[in-house]
């Protein structure tokens, strides 16, 4: 039996990126294994020498798994070159890097880890998993908003799937997602004529926000991560999730 893995599991497993952007990569010639470019699909065999971007890449041990609060202003990028990218601003002793994302302007839960292959998983999984976010409106919330945002809205050149609404107040409600296109929250406010003023993301799955201050994180501990891998055993194949609003 063969003991070779594929070389974005590989990378992924290392802590360097998701699959996909270990895909991504391999694509731009940026990875070698044994000194000769590689292509999207190679093998990686015992005691091959992989290297991206001149680094070589060893699969870790020690797996990472994190909750994070991501105040405002902070951008959900790995990229050095951007001065308010999450992996600076947690500053771990560890290459750490999130899962999904939350754009600059929102805060609240975001999942951190060194492990590739879960990000993967979730990402797939994104449109059947609950995401719960608070978020606060321009104007006064009526009854008809809500029916309307429930049934679905047409964002995107699609319609967006049903979902839970609960008021908060005439101007905030708490919201539960089961996907995750890109901006959506804000998407279907607008086409209402409703603009997010403040969007927090309270609860990723069984993981809630709840006893972390702004700009802090904590572990998850066995039992979440247990909890998640059953809740992500059954992903289906699309990768249509950001987990981004």
């Amino acid at each position: 039996m063969s003991n070779s893995i594929r070389l974005n599991k590989y990378i992924s497993e290392s802590g360097t990126c998701s699959r996909r952007e270990a895909d991504k990569l391999i694509l731009r010639g940026a990875v070698t294994i044994n000194g000769d470019i590689a292509q999207v699909g190679s093998k990686v065999e015992p005691g091959d020498i992989v290297f991206v971007e001149g680094k070589v890449v060893k699969p870790k041990t020690n797996r990472v798994y994190m909750a994070f609060n991501k105040p405002i202003g902070i951008t959900c990028t790995t990229d050095p070159k951007d001065p308010t990218n999450i992996v600076d601003y947690i500053g771990y002793k560890e290459r750490i890097f999130p899962i999904g994302r939350l754009d600059k302007m929102s805060e609240g839960l975001i999942f951190m880890t060194n492990d590739g292959d879960i990000v993967n998983k979730i990402l797939r999984s994104g449109n059947l998993h609950e995401k719960e976010y608070v978020v606060t409106v321009d104007k006064p919330i009526t009854d008809a908003f809500i029916s309307k945002m429930e049934c679905g809205v047409p964002i995107l050149k699609t319609k967006t799937k049903p979902c839970k609404i609960e008021p908060l107040g005439k101007n905030r409600f708490k919201i539960i997602l089961v996907q995750g296109l890109n901006r959506q929250i804000r998407r279907m406010c607008e086409v209402f004529g409703y603009t997010v003023v403040k969007l927090k993301r309270i609860r990723i799955m069984n993981i809630e926000l709840r006893g972390i201050e702004p700009g802090h994180w904590r572990y998850l501990n066995q039992d979440e991560i247990k909890e998640i891998d059953r809740l992500i055993s059954h992903s289906s194949k699309t990768e249509e999730a950001s987990l981004e609003k």
